[in-house]
This record gives structure tokens, sequence and C-alpha cells, in this order.
């Protein structure tokens, strides 16, 4: 009787612990974290329809960008351990 206390007691404390909150999928596609814990992404309107931009345009949206806090912000809750 008392081993079977005992296998109950393990279980419920397995119980106990929170579970692992999950990473949006799009957005550990989309963003990656700076060393100082700015959020950074990719520049829009650069895949297509480039003709019609003038080179300053297309210049200026090279590489990557830092985003806004506002955005920053609901990007993080969205990437718990981020």
């Amino acid at each position: 009787m008392l081993s079977l206390y005992r296998r109950v007691g393990r279980q419920s404390a397995a119980h106990c612990k929170m579970p692992k909150l999950k990473t949006k999928s799009g957005v550990k596609k989309r963003f990656k974290l700076t060393a100082s814990g700015k959020v950074k992404a990719g520049v829009a309107g650069k895949r297509h329809r480039l003709i019609s931009h003038n080179a300053k345009y297309i210049r200026s949206n090279r590489g990557t960008k830092v985003m806004c806090d506002a955005d920053a912000k609901i990007i993080k809750s969205h990437m718990p351990y981020g």
C-alpha cells in the first residue's frame, strides 16, 4: 500500500510544473533579436514590382530594420523565450 502512495506522490509533483510556452512559428521565421534585446526584421517591398521604384527606394530597403517599440512589444509576446 505504501508503494501506491509513493507513485501517486511522484505523479502529482510532475503535474505541478507549468507547461512550456510555444513560440509562434511565423514569428520565429520572420524576426530575430539583437544582443540589446531589440527586434529586427526584413524590410517590406523587396520581392516584386521593383521596376516601378527608384534606385534610392531599393537601396534604402536593403537588409533589415529595427522594429519600433510598439511593434516590438507585440512581437516579443509571441516569442516567450526570446
